[in-house]
């Protein structure tokens, strides 16, 4: 994804996450999280257009669950997506999370 696409200023961090698609259930890290999307690094195989679940672990230790289409991807290494649909309780504990990692 290029900046210039992003609605959203993205945020340096890692978490763990786990995310299922078509090819299966794979473990993976986070990284450039927003409320738009984010970049999960991870060798499981998708497609561009691929609908994705997956759960990032938050710093409290609890799990969010959220959806995202793939935008594009960098094989054997990680992929770039969009999330899909945010209830407002998961885009408000998105919304803490970044802000708590902005500020340090």
């Amino acid at each position: 994804m290029t900046d210039e696409r992003r609605r959203d200023e993205r945020v340096r961090l890692a978490l763990e996450a786990r995310w299922t698609g078509l090819s299966g259930q794979h473990t993976a890290r986070v990284y450039d999280l927003s409320l738009s999307g984010c970049y999960i690094e991870s060798p499981g195989q998708v497609s561009a257009g691929e609908r994705v679940v997956f759960q990032i672990k938050l710093p409290d230790e609890s799990w969010l669950v959220l959806h995202g289409r793939i935008v594009h991807s960098d094989p054997h290494i990680g992929f770039g997506l969009r999330f899909l649909e945010l209830a407002p309780p998961t885009r408000r504990r998105l919304a803490e999370t970044l802000a708590r990692a902005k500020n340090g």
